[in-house]
């Protein structure tokens, strides 16, 4: 394994698990009221746009990270929206 393929492997696990204690955080309060909506409609697009690159360049690194970001985005959004609805 090469540097390059090391040091985008470490870029994309932390990429990946950097909203992981956001999702923590809003699933034990319950609460979501900071959670832009605008900003998580972006993010999908982005992400999405991501995966898409790599798809084209064949390149797995780029597909599984921002596969796994968009997971854990989409599971903040979905309890995002379900304990703004609670308030």
């Amino acid at each position: 394994m090469n540097t390059e393929t090391i040091i985008g492997i470490i870029a994309s696990i932390g990429t990946g698990i950097s909203l992981v204690p956001q999702l923590i955080k809003v699933i034990k309060e319950k609460k979501a009221g900071d959670i832009s909506i605008v900003m998580m409609i972006i993010l999908f697009a982005g992400l999405g746009l991501w995966i898409c690159y790599g798809i084209i360049k064949k390149d797995w690194i780029i597909i599984i990270s921002n596969s796994f970001s968009f997971l854990v985005n989409l599971m903040l959004g979905i309890f995002s929206a379900k304990y703004k609805k609670h308030l």
